[in-house]
């Protein structure tokens, strides 16, 4: 039987932004469950923003988040020794709430403009560093009533330390009362602006509780009846699945924590089942190699499904990937385990695999059983899906499990190492841990943005990372004066001749011109028309005559596509799927997953795609498998050659 999720608190709770958490004064740490394992308190409540994947700061971060206070206040001392843990929140890159003594006490936010880290002080923090700090500390006076919110003046400061600038954090002091703000002016100049420091907090709380020492014992020994739980439902749910299925279990295992945590569950419920890797070609070697190490020393069995160089040999037909442009995990991931799942497992898998809801907004939803609707013979358990980071954590360390070294690293997520979806901070780290892989695909990125005639912000700055820009990174753009419209061609073009219009025969016709520019043969644009309809193919004219119930389509080898059909939206719909066909033919690089998914074994790849007409029966399956078709409207720039209106024209 599986357990229901109960998820109505969580929406509440993100609805309003602020999810509650609980932590231990005695033990100085999280506490993840009712109560405390080792001390028995049922903790103290405190905020975080929604929705709240908090997790315990490690290694690297940890350093990182001490220099940022150092920097700011002269000192480390009130977060020395303690448990720290880091909350995503919503921000311009990486912004993360910093948690320690059981209260928020600042948010540190990577700038992408100057690659630099800055902190904002909340009045936790300020009440923990005020008796500590050797600087950025403001006194003042002739103010009273409600402070939070307001400027002070120069004249009314009466002690200032330290070298400031604008944008500082400072703690703010008058009497008593002890609050967080930030300079508006240069130490230099503060005490002749009219607009010295802005008070953003101002309500000391002196019997703030101050955590003992504390760390992973702790963490562990606080929560192992929580997490012991958690393990003992995952184990239920996994047995409880695979019993009523005869069928080969085995395990997604990345490199991750999720995966790991995931694998620990797993080697508990079951007494045989198989690791699957996926060497996408981009693995950090440190991934690579905790890997291997990790099935030698536990004496598992695995497989690995190899994307060999398939980045780079499609990187240059596709351009950089992006966040909204990820054909890279099609190309090097799915067409791989894919082939791999086809090829071992005919009869089909049960995989284990480390999906959580809070890790995505697209797993937010996940249930324990998932399928991939691309990989047709392979059913998903997530057995960690409604884990918080702090659980996995929690559970790896209780289990003694060795982890991937990268996570001591600063990095808060592990996968290719020239992701997009990896944040700007995570690759300046990157540049840190290995220049050379740095060095590489920012050479590409500058040699692809000098080729379209983009400025050198589009590496610098990381715009790379999308192909249409969120509003975040549009502000960023105009504050900079960036212009980041291609100069060059940038890539293929459609050019619109007509849309939708009404023919003088009857029914509606759409005409455009795409460029081609590719050296396979059209007979590939035949067989991708295929799967649409009736095809009549003539190799000395390169033309392909396209027949459908719903109308007709002429595609030439010069690129011209001629629609018509009884609508406008019979016309509109067939334009499109001709096109993403005549796209496909041209940029197929052989990943092999619309193959692999076709439930009649229609399709084969054979320097391109090639299908068999009287096994297929135009099910579309391999159109929304395809990474071209589904990335369309980001590798065609439509470009408007002529008047969309009314013409006439003759019924071909």
């Amino acid at each position: 039987m599986h357990r229901i999720e109960k998820s109505g608190k969580m929406a509440q709770n993100i609805a309003h932004g602020k999810t509650e958490k609980k932590w231990c004064d005695k033990c100085g740490t999280l506490i993840l469950g009712k109560k405390c394992s080792f001390c028995g308190s049922e903790g103290r409540i405190f905020e975080i923003n929604a929705p709240g994947d908090i997790r315990p700061g490690m290694g690297d971060s940890i350093g990182n988040i001490k220099d940022i206070f150092r920097r700011s206040f002269g000192t480390d001392r009130p977060i020395e020794g303690r448990m720290i843990f880091l909350n995503k929140i919503p921000g311009e890159d990486r912004s993360d709430e910093v948690i320690a003594h059981g209260e928020v006490i600042g948010v540190i936010r990577f700038d992408p403009r100057d690659n630099t880290y800055g902190l904002e002080l909340r009045q936790a923090g300020a009440d923990l560093f005020s008796g500590e700090a050797t600087k950025n500390t403001v006194s003042f006076g002739n103010m009273s009533g409600h402070l939070k919110g307001k400027v002070i003046k120069g004249t009314d400061i009466s002690e200032a330390t330290g070298d400031f600038a604008a944008g500082d954090p400072v703690i703010v002091i008058k009497g008593k009362k002890i609050g967080a703000g930030i300079a508006l002016a240069d130490s230099r100049d503060a005490a002749f602006s009219e607009r010295a420091v802005k008070i953003k907090y101002m309500d000391t709380d002196e019997n703030r509780p101050i955590s003992p020492t504390s760390g992973r014992i702790e963490f562990v020994n606080s929560n192992r009846d929580h997490i012991e739980m958690l393990e003992k439902n995952g184990i239920s749910d996994i047995r409880s699945f695979v019993s009523k299925k005869k069928m080969p279990v085995t395990v997604s295992f990345s490199g991750g924590k999720d995966s790991l945590a995931a694998y620990g569950i797993a080697s508990k419920a079951l007494d045989r089942f198989t690791l699957l890797f996926i060497d996408t070609g981009l693995e950090f070697p440190e991934t690579v190699e905790y890997v291997r190490k990790f099935v030698s020393e536990n004496g598992l069995n695995m497989l690995k499904a190899s994307a060999g160089n398939a980045f780079w040999d499609s990187v240059g037909i596709f351009g950089p990937p992006a966040k909204d442009f990820r054909w890279c995990c099609k190309v090097c991931k799915l067409g791989p385990i894919t082939d791999l799942i086809s090829r071992e497992f005919p009869g089909g898998t049960i995989t284990v695999e480390g999906n959580r809801m809070l890790e995505s907004f697209s797993r937010s939803d996940i249930g324990f059983v998932s399928k991939n609707p691309f990989v047709p013979n392979q059913i998903n358990l997530n057995p960690v899906r409604t884990w918080s980071a702090s659980e996995i954590w929690g559970y790896i360390w209780m289990r003694g499990m060795s982890y991937n070294p990268l996570y001591e690293k600063d990095f808060e997520r592990i996968g290719c190492y020239l992701c997009a979806s990896c944040l700007a901070s995570e690759w300046r780290n990157t540049e840190r841990t290995h220049p050379g892989m740095y060095s590489e695909w920012e050479r590409f990125l500058r040699e692809y943005a000098e080729s379209k005639g983009l400025p050198d912000e589009y590496v610098s700055t990381g715009f790379w990372r999308w192909k249409s820009l969120p509003p975040k990174m549009i502000q960023i753009a105009k504050e900079m004066d960036l212009d980041l419209r291609p100069k060059k061609s940038a890539g293929r073009e459609m050019k619109m001749m007509k849309g939708a219009s009404s023919c003088a025969a009857g029914g509606y016709s759409m005409e455009a011109i795409i460029d081609v520019h590719s050296d396979r043969e059209f007979s590939f644009v035949e067989d991708s028309l295929k799967v649409i309809g009736d095809v009549r193919y003539s190799p000395e004219f390169e033309i392909a005559v396209l027949k459908t119930d719903r109308g007709g389509v002429k595609i030439f080898g010069g690129g011209q596509v001629s629609v018509t059909a009884d609508s406008a939206k019979d016309a509109e719909r067939l334009f499109e799927r001709s096109v993403k066909a005549l796209i496909r033919a041209e940029m197929c690089v052989g990943c092999g997953i619309c193959a692999k998914g076709c439930p009649k074994r229609a399709i084969t790849i054979r320097g391109g795609f090639r299908v068999d007409p009287k096994r297929c029966i135009r099910c579309g399956r391999c159109e929304r498998s395809c990474a071209i078709m589904h990335y369309y409207d980001k590798i065609i720039r439509q470009v408007p050659e002529a008047d969309i209106g009314k013409q006439s024209c003759d019924k071909g």
